[in-house]
């Protein structure tokens, strides 16, 4: 993954987590085998454990998580839905270190090192993924079963049936704009065919690698005529923002925004409403809109490596992303957790950053299944570079 961020004014309904959780991308079932009752304590060992109730409970797991003393993580940039601030409470709360590599890689790069790295202590223990590919990594047999405490209390939609893999996190597709560099930022994705941002426009990475890059080519292939089973469209779209010379094929990350590479970009909202903040101290007036010609949201996916070096210490990290101070964490940093409505209904729920949200104007309700996600992704990655090419 890598990031991006904006806020804009002239929007008129609140993204709220009713409009983000009433499915989940791509959650429709799994055929994934349970491994284990979750309500049984046993003697289980971590990496086969499917509940903290099979080690013990949860002290045990904390004990044995401790005990190992790590976790690695991948990708996971520190302004990316806050998870700099995640981090650094999970190591104060329990002691264990965390080494994060590669912040700014891909969906693909996460699912590269766990298959690359197999048995290997250097090995990413859990991963954060775009729907797409936590749907083929679950698919492929490599994340693990795991219900954590409040497994429940997420929506059938949002989640595999055995915990394999979890909704926690979600947004909309925005674009991102530096008023200072442009003279009246686009708000729509008929707006970035204008002859004024020509070489302006970026994307947060490859749609074949990245899941906000390719919820980007969504979103546009629904501004344009496109449906969640014909993602042609975006594609298309986007081959004719490189013909007109508008599109620029630089990854869009914090430093190509400050250097003013990439002066407008399509990203998650929490990503540019993060930049707001962010870059307000450094002069930089950046602004985003949720285009409302191109409507779409997702949610990111938490797993567990099957092969993890510190399986205790990534059930532990699990635990505390879905508990409901990490839940709130991510809706610090602008992103709508999974447990949103129902930390709302038991009154956990952090309802000053709630009313930070960014806001849209045609909340996004139907979120596209399984079938049409893998069906989306091949078509991305059999069409992306030819599209852009020349």
């Amino acid at each position: 993954m890598t990031v991006h961020r904006p806020r804009a004014a002239a929007l008129a309904a609140v993204l709220t987590a009713a409009a983000l959780s009433l499915s989940a991308c791509g959650s429709a079932g799994s055929s994934a085998t349970s491994s284990g009752d979750a309500g049984k304590a046993g003697a289980r060992a971590a990496k086969d454990a499917a509940s903290a109730a099979d080690l013990g409970g949860m002290d045990a797991l904390v004990a044995a998580a401790k005990k190992e003393g790590k976790l690695h993580v991948i990708t996971l940039p520190k302004d990316w839905a806050n998870y700099g601030k995640i981090m650094d409470s999970f190591k104060a709360k329990y002691g264990i270190e965390i080494e994060d590599e590669n912040p700014d890689g891909s969906s693909q790069d996460e699912i590269n090192a766990i298959t690359s790295r197999k048995g290997q202590d250097r090995a990413p223990d859990v991963v954060d993924l775009g729907s797409a590919f936590a749907l083929q990594a679950a698919k492929d047999g490599l994340l693990a079963p795991y219900k954590v405490a409040t497994f429940g209390k997420v929506a059938d939609t949002m989640k595999d049936a055995d915990g394999l893999r979890v909704n926690d996190y979600g947004g909309y597709i925005s674009i991102g704009c530096d008023a200072k560099k442009i003279t009246t930022c686009p708000k729509t994705f008929a707006d970035l065919l204008k002859p004024e941002y020509k070489g302006k426009v970026a994307l947060n990475g490859n749609p074949t690698k990245s899941g906000s890059a390719f919820g980007g080519v969504y979103a546009a292939a629904l501004a344009n005529g496109g449906s969640l089973d014909n993602i042609q469209p975006g594609i298309d779209f986007f081959a004719k923002l490189k013909q007109s010379g508008n599109f620029n094929p630089v990854e869009s990350t914090p430093a190509t925004v400050e250097k003013g590479e990439t002066p407008i970009s399509i990203d998650w909202s929490y990503l540019n409403a993060g930049y707001t903040d962010e870059f307000k101290a450094k002069g930089i007036d950046w602004q985003v809109a949720v285009p409302s010609d191109g409507s779409y949201a997702q949610y990111y996916n938490q797993a567990i490596n099957k092969y993890a070096p510190h399986p205790a210490a990534a059930r532990l990290w699990q635990e505390y992303l879905f508990s409901a101070e990490g839940q709130n964490l991510f809706l610090g940093g602008y992103a709508t957790p999974a447990l949103f409505d129902a930390m709302k209904q038991d009154g956990t729920l952090d309802a000053a950053a709630a009313a930070k949200l960014p806001t849209v104007e045609k909340p996004f309700t139907t979120f596209p299944t399984q079938d049409q996600i893998t069906a989306a992704k091949k078509v991305v990655t059999e069409n992306w570079a030819k599209a852009i090419a020349g």
